[in-house]
Formats: structure tokens, C-alpha cells, sequence
């Protein structure tokens, strides 16, 4: 496999494969860069039906943190682990003591935290070996879903006030694609803050449990939640759901989620731009949960104050885009891109 020729190959700055034999522990971490500090990626344990698939999807997402730190101007690089699950997606304390390890030999290049497949007390395990690790501090930094929901939440607002010129949500209508962590909390701030839910999720337990929360929501089926005529499609399930059989069964205004790589390629971009859909960038609008975890990592330690206060800040920078889009008429994947590409390539 020559990494170099694979689409997600972006000139990373390190790729490394890593396995060990006794606990079965076998995957990669890939840095994209480290200009602005050290790389910041969470750890996505899941089943890929091969080696490339799963280094293409840590180049893929490496590249997407870089700039998401970088807009939300955090002094840290993009970085992503994965590791490759079996079918029944096995794993075990040897298993994540192994990674531990893997991490620790980076030597505070690549920190990292949960990410699918992952949970508090993997990330606890793992910091019994290695200090590199965020996202492990009790009853402070310990939802990351729920920030993650606030940025996108506050980059949903953005949206409403280019396409509707409000301010609030009054008569706002959401589709939320997943109920998981993220999209559960998401719902739950719509809901209270006035706006209107039509949700979908392939797991029935979270269907479920969501319209015991929030009764009025509607559910439809996970084949149809993009159809939905709504003010806002938001993905929050896995990525590459936007590509060019699904963008022209769109029915929304704005695109806006919590999912990661949610275009399929730059191209969906693009598309969406043509069909005067307002995109939210995945890495902008999903920015709030790596904030809250990367504040752990502040001189002056935790501050939830100072988090609230970035992930608002993400309403500004969306606005920034939104404008930017408009005079220039170019989609705005296109412009958060360029934005982040002059913050991080100007650090000599």
C-alpha cells in the first residue's frame, strides 16, 4: 500500500502504523500538522473491512481536526487514531493498556480522548499509562457531547439568522440524522429553546428513549430524514452522507451537524452551494466538543466559563464564513478551508 497515492494523503505530517500481537491492538494514528501545537485527534475504535479503509479514514479525519482547531483557534495541530476492531467489536483492558503505550511513545506529539467505540473508562485506563490523554476530568469536561451539540447549535443559529433574519427559534424546523450522543443532545437544546424536531435513528433503544424525552418530536425512517422539508438537515451520524444521490433529495435550507467529513468529496460542497443550501462546515459547526476537552490543557486548567465563551464564539466565525461565502460566491467548505489554511500556514 503506497500511503502517498491515496486520496487522504494530504502530506501529514506522520503516519504510523502500530499492532501488538499479544492483546490484538492493531491500527494507525496520522498527524496532519503540528504548526499551531501539538496534534489533537480522539481515538475511533471500529470495525473497517480493511487496512487501507482504516488508514483512510485517520488521514481523513487528521486533516479535519488541523482545521478545526485551527478556526476555533486553539494552539493545536490535527491529529486521529484508529483502531481496528474485529466483526464483534471486541475489546479488552490489554487492549487499551497496548494503545496506551503507542501514544506514550509519541511523546506529547498526538494527544488524544473518545471518539466511536470509545468511552470514559477507556480513556481513564489510558491515562494510568500515558498523561497524554484529554477528556478524563470528573463533572467538568466529562460530556463532551453536549458541547459538541452547543457549537452546533450555535452555528445553527448563524444559519437562521442568514436565512430568516432572526434570532431565536420560533418556528424553526430541524431533521436530526442519529440520536446517539451527540444528536440525543441536540435535540434536547432545540426543544427547550422553542424549534421544532423530525429525527431518525437505526437504533430503536435511541428512538426510543428520545420520544420519552420529547414526546412531540416526530420519528421517520433513517431512508428518508434527509427528504424531510425542513429549516435545518442535521447529520449527526456517521460521515460521507452527503454526496450526489442525497443532496438533490434534499429539502432543507441549511445544512448543519454534528457528524464529521459529512461531504462525501469537496464536490458536495459545491453541490450544495448550486442548490443554494447553506453548509455549515462539519469541522466548524462540531468544534464545541474538542474545545471543552481542550481546555483541560490551559496553564490555568479547566474553565467552563472560558468554554461556554469559545463555543459561542462559533456562532461569530460562522457568520464570518456565511459573508465571505456570499460576496465571493464560492461554497462555503471552500472558505472555512482557505480561513484555516491562513491561520495554520502562517505559523513559521
Amino acid at each position: 500500500m503506497e500511503i502517498e497515492k491515496l486520496p487522504e494523503f494530504d502530506n501529514h505530517e506522520l503516519v504510523s502504523f502500530f499492532y501488538d500481537k499479544q492483546s490484538g491492538l492493531k491500527g494507525f494514528i496520522a498527524i496532519y500538522n503540528s504548526r499551531l501545537g501539538p496534534a489533537l485527534g480522539a481515538t475511533r475504535f471500529w470495525h473497517y473491512d480493511s487496512e487501507e479503509k482504516a488508514l483512510r479514514d485517520a488521514l481523513k479525519l487528521s486533516r479535519g481536526m488541523a482545521y478545526k482547531c485551527a478556526l476555533a483557534r486553539l494552539p493545536y495541530g490535527g491529529g486521529k487514531a484508529v483502531i481496528m476492531a474485529d466483526k464483534k467489536m471486541t475489546k479488552t483492558p490489554e487492549m487499551i493498556n497496548a494503545y496506551a503505550k503507542v501514544v506514550d511513545i509519541l511523546h506529547g506529539k498526538f494527544y488524544t480522548g473518545e471518539d466511536v467505540g470509545m468511552n470514559k473508562n477507556d480513556v481513564r485506563l489510558m491515562a494510568k499509562k500515558t498523561p497524554y490523554v484529554i477528556g478524563k476530568i470528573l463533572n467538568k469536561s466529562d460530556n463532551p457531547p453536549y458541547w459538541t451539540a452547543l457549537g452546533v447549535f450555535s452555528s445553527a443559529m448563524a444559519a437562521i439568522r442568514e436565512i430568516n433574519g432572526k434570532s431565536n427559534l420560533e418556528g424553526t424546523s430541524f431533521a436530526i440524522q442519529g440520536l446517539g450522543k451527540v444528536g440525543g443532545q441536540l435535540c434536547k437544546i432545540i426543544v427547550e429553546n422553542g424549534g421544532s424536531v423530525i429525527a431518525a435513528d437505526i437504533d430503536l433503544a435511541k428512538v426510543k428513549l428520545a420520544t420519552k424525552n420529547f414526546p412531540n418530536i416526530k420519528i421517520v425512517s433513517p431512508s428518508v430524514i434527509h427528504k424531510q422539508e425542513v429549516d435545518i438537515f442535521a447529520p449527526c451520524a456517521l460521515g460521507g452522507y452527503l454526496n450526489q444521490e442525497t443532496i438533490p433529495e434534499l429539502k432543507c435550507k441549511v445544512v448543519c451537524g454534528g457528524a464529521n467529513n459529512q461531504l462525501a468529496t469537496p464536490k458536495d460542497g459545491t453541490r450544495l452551494h448550486r442548490r443554494k443550501i447553506l453548509y455549515i462546515p462539519d469541522y466548524l459547526a462540531n468544534s464545541g466538543g474538542l474545545i471543552n476537552v481542550a481546555a483541560e490543557l490551559r496553564s490555568g486548567g479547566y474553565s467552563r466559563i472560558w468554554v461556554e465563551r469559545k463555543c459561542k464564539q462559533i456562532q461569530v466565525t460562522a457568520t464570518k464564513i456565511i459573508n465571505l461565502s456570499r460576496r465571493y460566491n464560492k461554497p462555503t467548505n471552500v472558505v472555512a478551508d482557505r480561513l484555516a489554511e491562513n491561520i495554520f500556514h502562517k505559523v513559521k
